[in-house]
């Protein structure tokens, strides 16, 4: 690719950043679902694949840190999917902990947040969001490992994004939405299982800032993660049930005729 190409091929990825793009097959949208639940439930996928969960994770925890005030310090993602979100400011207040609170119930919003783009056929801007925020994290990541992985995870979307067809676009969007918010139920689960053997999870710092049990706050992980995964369902599934969810799908249920 010549300079030329290089700068028309931007142009053209800016024009399509700002309109809509054509809806994909359902076959890609029910398949790519089907796909990611395997990704999800099979273990040797999931031990690889959880890292990107790990990443809107700490993701999560980062963002909300800024957002209340907090300074944030460092991001450290481990090969063991493990990470850890390191901020300054109070240790106590509301800030703390809407920051302790906000790592789990990350990958399902960024999921849902992803489904209501693809409801509205926003798929390019859904890649360029996921890079521009992955490359926000990075600046603040402080080990080999976690930037490794993030820019693994940024470079294959920016690849995808930029060389791809638009059916391998498409199906790189689906599949991370889809991924996301699936694989949002798991970590709780786990999180539930392994408290016994670890005190200082986020259930239980949050339940010695707050007096609240850990359990009710995993509880609140759950229902937010099952809640993401009906409704970003139902946005990613909209066009193949012919289900309209204004404002986010007017489009559609505008061309589609009644079923």
């Amino acid at each position: 690719m010549d300079t030329a190409e290089f700068v028309q091929h931007g142009s053209t990825i800016v024009d399509r950043l700002t309109t809509t793009q054509t809806a994909p097959p359902w076959q890609l949208v029910v398949g790519t679902g089907v796909a990611a639940l395997a990704l999800v439930i099979f273990h040797p996928t999931w031990r690889v694949l959880r890292n990107a969960v790990t990443i809107a994770h700490e993701g999560g925890h980062a963002f909300t840190a800024l957002l209340t005030g907090r300074r944030l310090d460092s991001i450290r993602l481990h090969s063991d999917t493990s990470g850890l979100t390191v901020s300054s400011g109070k240790p106590y207040g509301p800030g703390m902990v809407l920051t302790m609170a906000a790592g789990y119930p990350a990958p399902a919003l960024v999921g849902l947040g992803y489904a209501a783009l693809l409801g509205a056929h926003r798929i390019t801007l859904m890649l360029w969001l996921t890079i521009a925020l992955l490359v926000v994290l990075l600046l603040k990541v402080r080990n080999f490992y976690g930037l490794l992985s993030i820019l693994v995870t940024g470079g294959l979307v920016f690849v995808v994004s930029w060389f791809g067809t638009d059916t391998l676009q498409a199906g790189l969007a689906y599949l991370a939405a889809w991924f996301l918010l699936l694989a949002a139920v798991r970590p709780v689960l786990e999180l539930q299982r392994n408290r016994a053997y670890e005190p200082d999870s986020d259930a239980d710092q949050l339940a010695r800032l707050t007096r609240i049990p850990g359990l009710l706050w995993v509880l609140l992980f759950g229902a937010i993660a099952v809640c993401s995964l009906l409704l970003g369902g139902r946005l990613l599934l909209a066009d193949v049930r012919g289900v309209c969810v204004p404002p986010l799908t007017h489009s559609t249920c505008a061309a589609s005729p009644a079923r």
